[in-house]
């Protein structure tokens, strides 16, 4: 973790350096760091894929639904453009378990 915040003192616009230091705080479960660093990449490096899932699931595990929808729904949309499929399949997944989607449900 020291060694990540000194980098991003020389790099403080590094959008892999935020993303690892939001994971890090994450996993130190301090989630109000590792929150703003990933809205930070949201607002400021929207084509960071990898932000999307878990930006989203932090605030689910925050009760905050709505927001994690929208974040999916944003990543989806990115990860759509840069066809980047991977990454759009796994948001594709957590979106459809958010707003309850089951494939077995007649619609």
């Amino acid at each position: 973790m020291d060694k990540l915040l000194e980098f991003i003192k020389n790099e403080p616009h590094d959008e892999f350096l935020k993303y690892a230091l939001a994971t890090e705080y994450l996993r130190l479960n301090q989630t109000d760091k590792a929150l703003g660093y990933y809205e930070d990449l949201i607002n400021n490096h929207p084509n960071y894929s990898g932000t999307y899932y878990h930006l989203g699931k932090l605030y689910e595990a925050l009760d905050r639904k709505v927001d994690a929808i929208k974040t999916y729904e944003k990543g989806m949309e990115i990860t759509k453009a840069k066809r980047d499929n991977h990454a759009f399949s796994e948001l594709q997944t957590v979106y459809r378990e958010a707003i309850g989607y089951d494939e077995d449900d007649d619609y």
